[in-house]
């Protein structure tokens, strides 16, 4: 069977290391992003459509397939504000989705964050728990939240604080067990690889996987 795949938030860290995934394997004849400006990558099996996030309506039509992914976020200081990043880790992610159900696409993948709680104190893990809620209601066949940790890899843009933590993590990473487990840091293309996996399991229902999870997930896919 020949499936075509599905991402929005290619541009980002992990995105685009689900689409270096997705594009390598031979699982997908078609993979297709929707983009709010063109990029230069170009492959015979990807096709990309720059629309309006803010207009369903640009896009819509153009959703076919059989797996959506979502790797979109951001942070409140590169967004400018809260409402503006709750348009960005919420709303499009919840659009997109919603105009995939109707369109038939049987599975939605989406990386959330550890600690992601509709109830939290915290408006970052706030909003993921949220998304997380919304995306409950769809009639997809499966949906599969990715809950990873500290994201280890190169972003396009220097975050002092990331790095700083990031060396924390790697020198504390031995005392990271049991429980502790999740909180380690992972690396996109882990949890890209868990994410591809994840998808060829066709699994049914509604499913949640924590940060050592995916380590775990990924290991077994190699």
């Amino acid at each position: 069977m020949t499936k075509t795949a599905i991402i929005i938030g290619s541009s980002g860290l992990t995105g685009s290391q689900l689409l270096k995934t997705l594009l390598t394997s031979n699982v997908y004849e078609k993979v297709i992003t929707f983009v709010r400006k063109s990029t230069k990558i170009s492959h015979p099996r990807l096709v990309q459509y720059v629309v309006d996030f803010d207009n369903p309506e640009s896009y819509e039509n153009l959703i076919e397939g059989n797996d959506m992914f979502c790797c979109m976020g951001t942070t409140i200081k590169k967004a400018g504000s809260e409402e503006a990043f709750e348009k960005v880790d919420l709303e499009y992610p919840v659009q997109f989705a919603r105009a995939a159900a109707s369109k038939g696409i049987k599975q939605y993948s989406i990386i959330s964050s550890i600690g992601a709680n509709s109830k939290s104190g915290n408006f970052y893990l706030r909003t993921k728990g949220r998304v997380e809620e919304e995306l409950r209601q769809l009639p997809f066949q499966s949906i599969s939240i990715f809950r990873p940790s500290l994201l280890l890899g190169n972003r396009k843009e220097f975050r002092l604080g990331e790095k700083i933590s990031e060396f924390a993590m790697k020198i504390f990473r031995v005392f990271f067990i049991g429980k502790l487990k999740r909180y380690r840091a992972i690396s996109v293309k882990k949890v890209a690889n868990a994410m591809f996996s994840i998808a060829q399991q066709n699994t049914v229902g509604f499913h949640i996987y924590e940060s050592d999870e995916i380590e775990e997930i990924a290991a077994a896919g190699n």
